[in-house]
């Protein structure tokens, strides 16, 4: 577990000390930039998205932690399932991720921790997956090594900056066709799903008592 922290940590510091550099605008549509870079010394790409939308801090964040219908706006989930509510802030769950034939389906275990600056505002979801809280399932690949980290920016009048950072090894054999399609139109279609998302009526009036709106 130490190593795969280790890991992690060693992932996110290289993206965050080149974080305003090497990013290649891979695809942009309705106001979502999807960015991509490769992970020096590493076999992870690393995702950035990047979008503006109409929304409280709650209502967002609202829609993050339900899980379970993240199946309805996370490109290609075939099924989300909390496994430890910690506190209202911090769970993990469990995910299968759909992936066209012949490659196997890939699943992992995600680690959410939200926290507030109390200043500024701004809101980190940090989203690392643990890969062994679970044993793997049979025909399925378990992803390892992930580390996922949004960042919401308040702008005023409901407002909000989003940055979505994803470093990834998908582990087993993908085509880079796959890869690529993963990668460009997964993250497009993701944030254009989220932006009807968080406008259902059940996130309208979100009010969470760690977050300040």
């Amino acid at each position: 577990m130490n190593k795969i922290i280790l890991s992690f940590a060693l992932i996110f510091s290289v993206i965050a000390a080149h974080a305003q550099d090497n990013w290649k605008l891979k695809t942009e549509d309705e106001g979502i930039k999807v960015y991509m870079r490769s992970v020096e010394g590493t076999s992870f790409k690393a995702v950035k998205v990047n979008c503006q939308l109409e929304a409280t801090p709650a209502q967002f964040v609202a829609v993050i932690m339900d899980i379970k219908n993240s199946v309805s706006w996370a490109y290609h989930t075939k099924s989300a399932t909390v496994l430890k509510q910690v506190s209202p802030s911090e769970l993990y769950y469990y995910s299968e991720v759909a992936v066209p034939w012949p490659v196997e389906n890939r699943d992992f275990i995600c680690h959410i921790m939200v926290k507030q600056h109390p200043k500024t505002k701004v809101i980190t979801i940090d989203a690392p997956c643990i890969g062994d809280y679970i044993p793997q399932k049979q025909g399925i690949v378990r992803v390892t090594q992930s580390v996922g980290k949004w960042v919401i920016t308040p702008l005023g009048n409901n407002k909000l900056d989003i940055e979505y950072t994803l470093a990834l090894d998908p582990g087993g054999n993908v085509p880079a066709w796959l890869i690529n399609l993963f990668a460009a139109e997964g993250p497009m279609q993701t944030f254009k799903r989220l932006k009807v998302q968080v406008q259902k009526p059940a996130y309208q009036h979100a009010d969470l008592a760690y977050i300040a709106d």
